[in-house]
């Protein structure tokens, strides 16, 4: 019974997220980014580690709680799990969010396409080659760009379990893919200074 009370909860709480999620465009808020793939990877594999390195030290503790709920709620039905998973995502992704002092807005769906610098810059990212990107924008950018792909090219290969190197593998992520989205934009004030702040 009280398991069955838990699941309505948690269908209410799901339920409100989705009504209050809006258009704003964004990358790590998408079915198909990458916090969702480590949560998925998290409920496959039963370690809460993948989602870890996406979300700071101090949010672990109800990440992990949630986990645990949603773990126990997964194996009702098909139906049950179906949201489980849903509601977790959510979460991780909105307290990813919070972590980067952005707003969450909801879960962007399947399909959705992420601004053109940003989908560059995960393609230079999967294919291991920044030739695209570096025909795209002026020569005087390449050699910024060139550093901070080398940078996060170097710590990719993190061992899951090691929370702390896998943090420092997203922050590199997260740094390249906006370097390259400000870039694209054309908006050189904010690229450098996203620059300076790094």
């Amino acid at each position: 019974m009280l398991l069955k009370s838990k699941f309505a909860l948690m269908l209410y709480l799901a339920s409100l997220i989705f009504i209050f999620t809006n258009a704003a465009s964004a990358h790590c808020d998408s079915m198909e980014g990458p916090v969702v793939k480590a949560s998925q990877k998290a409920l496959e594999t039963g370690n809460i580690n993948y989602v870890f390195v996406w979300i700071r030290a101090e949010d672990e503790k109800e990440v992990k709680a949630i986990f645990d709920k949603v773990n126990k709620v997964r194996g009702l039905s098909a139906e049950a799990k179906e949201l489980a998973d849903m509601y977790f995502f959510e979460t991780v992704v909105r307290i990813h969010r919070m972590g980067e002092g952005v707003g969450y807005t909801g879960l962007k769906p399947a399909g959705y396409n992420p601004e053109e610098g940003i989908e560059a810059a995960d393609i230079a990212i999967e294919k291991n080659s920044m030739s695209e990107i570096l025909t795209h924008i002026e020569e005087a950018q390449h050699s910024k760009v060139k550093e901070y792909f080398t940078d996060l090219q170097s710590k990719k290969n993190f061992d899951v379990d090691d929370v702390a190197s896998g943090r420092k593998y997203v922050e590199s992520y997260v740094h390249f893919i906006h370097y390259v989205e400000l870039l694209y934009s054309g908006d050189m004030e904010k690229s450098e200074e996203h620059m300076h702040n790094h």
